[in-house]
């Protein structure tokens, strides 16, 4: 049997979650299936899984196996395109990944778009609130908002986006002024996980180089952007969001930024890929239709968003800040290389 053409089997199973599954995706029968994973394993010497009649689980030899097994898979298959000089016609399933609700509310309407136009192309997208290891995981382009280190990787910028302190009118119309970041101390907090839980940072006052830190004990703890914006629209307490995530409910009034002048510096938007991939047909034609509709989109949410701040009034008891603009910036695109091992924000 070709180690390969095993190597193939034994990373289907784990992306589809079971070897009968593996089978239909390959046109084998499960017995054919369990003897190419027989065959890698008497290869290789050790355990790659650990089965039962229900359901598998990776060994310790298998997650390190898989990881290796996926790049020498995607090597060969960008090799096999590139010497077969088919550029031109993008095909396959290009993997995707973002953050959650990136990934719902702007990629999954380009992606849309995308495969209408590629019909060859098929998408597999994993909307995922960590960082991902792009080669070890398989991984053709990923959005992400994070400050990117220099690596190997290739990034291509979409423009920036600003962390904002949000809550509603009725919140702010029956609770303390806010004037200054020390003040959030005496409210309900609605905290996201990858936001802070029980401190938020800000950047130091001016004449000083040490960051500010509020801590405070939060009312609500949620790993749901969905989540927080609802809690906060009800009036429930403060959060801190991307401002994009809040575009719809400002536009709509449900919502305030406050403290616009005391937050951090805006961040960074890429889509990356690793070195090499943008030679991949379906990679390159998906970089090409992407990025100008993901810079319309961000760039849309950001005039939404400061449309909308000029117009709102500050509500009694609410701070200095409410109405100010807080936006998103897209910038001209460029490509560099960056890390894959970059903390990245809940997106």
């Amino acid at each position: 049997m070709d180690r390969i053409d095993a190597m193939k089997v034994f990373i289907a199973a784990l992306d589809e979650g079971g070897l009968r599954k593996a089978g239909r995706k390959l046109g084998r029968s499960p017995a054919a299936i369990s003897r190419a994973l027989a065959f890698l394993e008497a290869h290789v010497g050790v355990t790659l899984l650990h089965r039962t009649t229900r359901s598998f689980k990776l060994s310790e030899a298998g997650e390190r196996y898989a990881i290796v097994c996926r790049r020498v898979i995607s090597d060969l298959e960008e090799a096999d395109l590139v010497a077969a000089g088919e550029r031109s016609a993008p095909r396959g399933t290009l993997t995707i990944t973002a953050p959650v609700a990136a990934g719902e509310d702007v990629l999954r309407s380009v992606l849309d778009a995308f495969m209408d136009a590629y019909p060859t192309v098929s998408v597999k997208l994993l909307l995922l609130d960590r960082p991902v290891g792009l080669i070890d995981e398989g991984i053709d382009i990923a959005l992400r908002i994070a400050h990117l280190t220099d690596s190997t990787h290739v990034a291509i910028r979409l423009g920036e986006v600003r962390r904002v302190v949000a809550a509603s009118p009725r919140y702010l119309s029956t609770h303390p002024k806010i004037e200054v970041p020390a003040d959030l101390a005496k409210h309900k907090i609605i905290a996201m996980t990858h936001f802070g839980t029980d401190s938020w940072s800000f950047p130091p006052v001016k004449g000083s180089s040490i960051p500010r830190s509020v801590q405070f004990s939060p009312r609500f703890v949620v790993n749901s952007v969905r989540g927080a914006i609802a809690s906060a629209v009800e009036g429930r307490g403060i959060t801190r969001l991307f401002s994009y995530h809040v575009a719809e409910q400002l536009s709509q009034g449900k919502l305030q930024i406050l403290l616009a002048d005391d937050e951090h510096s805006a961040v960074p938007m890429h889509l990356i890929s690793p070195q090499g991939r943008l030679a991949v047909p379906k990679v390159r034609a998906f970089v090409d239709f992407a990025v100008p509709r993901l810079k319309a989109s961000f760039s849309r949410l950001a005039n939404d968003v400061s449309g909308q701040q000029r117009d709102i009034q500050p509500c009694r008891g609410t701070s200095r800040d409410v109405g100010h603009v807080v936006g998103i910036t897209v910038q001209s695109s460029r490509s560099r290389s960056v890390g894959r091992t970059d903390r990245v924000l809940q997106e």
